[in-house]
């Protein structure tokens, strides 16, 4: 029998049905799931950020499953049709393609000739045949002849011969056939085991296509694709480069005058009953088992099966591009220090852009030190000027054209000048064109150039990545797979909760961040986001969590999910600074009453906070994990998540693929993490590629599990392709190997 939902669920993410049932309470009643993930651990159990975004997923594919089960029951029902074995089969199904295989035989169809065939009452021919093979085929059918007739259906020619009046007889198995769900499953589960996904180039491109050449001649086991192959697959076949197809693993190349059956026609066979033992139906029967396969099945299941590939496919790229972009929004921070950010160029100059310790633009230029204008002295002064107007400590330097050699400016500059004690950095540029020339940007920068714009971007992704970075549409930051081929529906949702996740484990400063950012806190949306900032401009800073409820739009339950997540510094309550939530004062207060100490003596007092003990102030609303994170949070309050900022280091002299050379040990900065392996930018404008099988001395199944977007890694070069542009790369130790 199957089980309800919440059992399903817990059995999928290996929970208690108690911790779901609780969750799912909370998700209806709208609790977000960052709220849920750290202020309702009593009631979930201890559940985690990634664990609900699971169960908030399959919650919603399950009960989209119980509602085509409903549909579907009535459906049938309506007909008249539904018995009770028939309802407890479709009651049990476990997923959707089971439940679809049992409505086939009762789904309304066009008039398809198997109809046209049961309408001239062919139906007894079929099952006289397929019940008693001993009967001849031509003799029975001439029993059916029929003149032209009309039916509700329409006009029907009728049957003038044995011939038409077998065809008939055979449509209407084919279908039956097709229809058979224990069948379909048996088929599905064979395939699965056993089916291989064929390409061949198509003759019109086999001369001109070099970007799909490794799938010219390709086959692999179903089971075994990786999702980064699928997806370049299916690209191939929507770009008419490749044709794909189905076929069996006993016959790669599938030949429909095959006179023996293959392993699923013979499967088909056995289902009904139908062998061949020399008597006269059979030779019929078995030419109706290969039709029913060839024409029909086979069709059916190979579109099925290329559209589950291409779902799995997708889910795995949406996984790994979630991962990276979590990585690239919890990056490690600089902090609030006066920061110039360039943005590197050739012909159209470096871009420079002066911002404050809280982002706000100081000054903007542009200088030409490289080709064509190589006035390096003038820029070099530039910069000098600058860094000593506005004390400026940090240099942000974008990772893209002219990147090296901008970068080998900034050395000399520091190298002449120590006394500036300037500290100059690498920063992925990834979408600062896009947020550049948004409304956004539009809004926040008015009085700049387009191309002033990314140099601020530059700068301040330095300061904190997070909330430069929540200003970009998460798909145009570039740190995915086949990004543009996935369903991008799916893909926004993903990573618009990756946004929400990452922003509220940081927690957001109440007073100084933009609306893009307040945006993503839990319970919050634009249009509050917004009321927010043109409150504090109206009515200056906020001095306490409880001003927020003046909001428009902020109202009870709002606050609830989102008052633990935004901060006010130095306001009338030090709480308000931490991610203790105004729920939980009451308790903080009880505790204060007890060591007798005011709040700004505990917190952060190492001593007194390990001397309490938390099972003392457990009570009905405030279990342990809720106190045990209270006095951790009292320990370090606000704490940031986020690790320590480092660079790698670049070798002086490398600057592009040809300065690189087999054997050669590099620094590099993680850019991109794939199914299949990362890919280092080294400093050459070419990023270089470490396959998973590269990634590290042992078997590596998730490159996630080795490196993550952002990370600052050694490795040594294979090979180097200068003609196709690509760079072999590897971390393992023993490099020969």
């Amino acid at each position: 029998m199957l089980l309800p939902i919440e059992h399903r669920i817990a059995k999928e993410i290996a929970t208690k049905p108690a911790q779901i049932q609780a969750t799912i309470k909370l998700l209806d009643n709208g609790a977000t799931v960052p709220f849920i993930a750290r202020y309702r651990k009593e009631a979930t159990g201890g559940l985690n950020d990634g664990q609900l975004r699971l169960l908030e997923t399959r919650l919603q594919v399950l009960r989209e499953l119980e509602k085509r089960r409903a549909a579907i029951i009535s459906a049938i029902e309506k007909q008249n049709k539904m018995t009770p074995a028939l309802r407890e089969v479709i009651t049990n199904a476990t997923d959707k393609a089971a439940l679809e295989d049992l409505y086939l035989p009762f789904r309304k169809k066009r008039r398809t000739k198997a109809q046209m065939a049961f309408e001239a009452g062919l139906e007894p021919l079929a099952d006289r045949l397929l019940n008693n093979p001993g009967l001849h085929p031509a003799a029975e059918a001439a029993k059916f002849l029929k003149a032209p007739f009309t039916t509700e259906g329409g006009d029907h020619p009728g049957i003038a011969n044995s011939e038409e009046a077998l065809e008939g007889a055979r449509q209407i198995l084919i279908e039956r056939f097709s229809e058979n769900a224990l069948l379909l499953q048996k088929l599905r589960s064979y395939l699965h085991k056993h089916g291989m996904l064929t390409a061949r180039v198509t003759p019109a491109q086999k001369d001109n296509d070099t970007k799909f050449t490794d799938y010219h001649h390709y086959a692999e086991a179903l089971y075994k694709i990786p999702s980064h192959r699928v997806l370049a697959l299916l690209r191939g076949e929507r770009e008419a480069v490749l044709k794909l197809r189905l076929t069996l693993a006993s016959e790669i190349e599938y030949q429909k005058s095959a006179v023996i059956l293959n392993s699923c026609e013979s499967m088909i066979a056995e289902q009904f009953n139908i062998h061949d033992r020399n008597r006269p139906a059979d030779t019929w029967l078995i030419e109706t088992v290969r039709s029913s396969w060839r024409s029909k099945i086979f069709g059916h299941l190979e579109t099925e099966f290329k559209q589950q590939l291409s779902e799995r496919a997708e889910t795995e790229a949406i996984q790994i591009f979630a991962q990276n972009l979590k990585a690239l929004l919890l990056a490690p921070t600089a902090g609030p220090r006066i920061t110039i950010g360039l943005d590197p160029g050739f012909r159209t100059g470096v871009k420079v852009a002066v911002v404050d310790a809280t982002g706000k633009v100081l000054s903007t230029t542009t200088i030409y030190p490289h080709p064509p204008q190589n006035d390096r002295d003038t820029a070099t002064e530039i910069l000098k000027q600058l860094a000593e107007q506005h004390h400026v400590s940090l240099i942000a330097i974008g990772n893209g054209t002219a990147s090296r050699e901008t970068d080998q400016l900034v050395k000399d500059l520091i190298k002449r000048y120590p006394q500036l004690k300037l500290t100059a950095l690498m920063v992925s540029e990834a979408g600062a064109s896009v947020y550049s020339a948004s409304e956004l940007a539009a809004n926040e920068l008015p009085d700049l150039d387009v191309s002033l714009r990314g140099a601020v971007s530059i700068a301040r992704r330095l300061q904190d990545p997070l909330a430069e970075l929540v200003k970009i549409d998460p798909k145009s930051i570039g740190v995915g797979q086949y990004q543009h081929d996935v369903d991008q529906k799916q893909l926004a949702h993903s990573l618009d909760a990756i946004v929400e996740d990452s922003v509220n484990a940081v927690g957001v400063n109440v007073n100084t961040a933009s609306a893009a950012l307040l945006r993503y806190v839990a319970g919050l949306n634009s249009k509050i986001a917004h009321n927010i900032i043109t409150y504090r401009d109206n009515n200056g800073i906020f001095t306490r969590r409880s001003d927020l409820l003046k909001i428009p739009g902020l109202g009870e339950k709002t606050f609830e999910q989102a008052a633990g997540f935004l901060r006010i510094l130095h306001g009338t309550n030090p709480l308000d600074a931490s991610a203790v939530h105004p729920e939980s004062y009451p308790l903080v207060e009880h505790i204060l009453a007890d060591i007798k100490l005011d709040v700004a003596a505990l917190i952060g007092n190492h001593t007194v906070l390990k001397s309490i003990r938390p099972e003392k102030y457990i009570t009905a609303q405030f279990g342990l994990p809720t106190v045990k994170d209270i006095l951790n949070e009292l320990e370090k309050p606000g704490r940031d998540p986020r690790s320590t900022f480092i660079t790698a280091s670049f070798i002086e002299g490398v600057e592009t693929i040809a300065d690189l050379h087999p054997g050669m040990s590099l620094e590099g900065i993680v850019t991109n993490v794939t199914a299949f392996g990362a890919f280092v930018d080294i400093g050459v404008h070419q990023d270089g590629l470490v396959h998973i099988s590269a990634l590290a001395d042992k078997f590596v199944k998730d490159p996630h599990a080795i490196v993550t977007v952002g990370q600052v890694v050694k490795v040594s070069v294979l090979d180097v392709d200068e003609k196709r542009k690509r760079i072999a790369l590897t971390m393992r130790q023993n490099k020969a190997l």
